[in-house]
């Protein structure tokens, strides 16, 4: 694979994988955007405007998606599901459980929605970068 492989399936994944809590927000009646401006609390920490964070989510949201993706990308493809949702709990661990706990708009999100956006980001990456292999090979 290539590296602008592991970036399409960065690129997908990092917009996909946010449904889980999405959903979730809009079940519990919660504001669906408050994971991403946790998210953009990460580069902005005293930063309170919606738009500042928004834009500052993107750019930290961007940068992980398409990093973890190169990392996924060196991983074995023969179970996709199986190593994309591993890797994402492993992410999920660091993004969460270490990096995520020094943030207090990280620190106060529900945890199992965002978990499960780092496993669909996992499986999602994974299942892309198999496509992709796919098409790489002579038919």
């Amino acid at each position: 694979m290539t590296p602008k492989d592991a970036l399409v399936a960065g690129t997908v994944a990092g917009c996909l994988s946010g449904l889980p809590s999405t959903v979730w927000a809009l079940l519990t009646r919660a504001d669906p955007l408050e994971a991403t401006l946790a998210a953009g609390s990460i580069l902005l920490p005293r930063e309170t405007r919606r738009g500042r964070l928004l834009i500052s989510a993107v750019i930290a949201h961007a940068g992980l998606s398409l990093g973890w993706a190169q990392v996924i990308d060196r991983l074995p493809r023969g179970r996709p599901i199986a190593v994309g949702a591993l890797a994402g709990l492993a992410i999920a661990a660091l993004d969460l459980g270490v990096v995520g706990r020094r943030f207090p708009r990280v620190r106060a999100l529900p945890i199992g929605p965002q978990v499960a956006d780092h496993v669909a980001y996992g499986v999602v990456v994974a299942l892309v970068l198999r496509s992709q292999s796919r098409k790489a090979l002579p038919q």
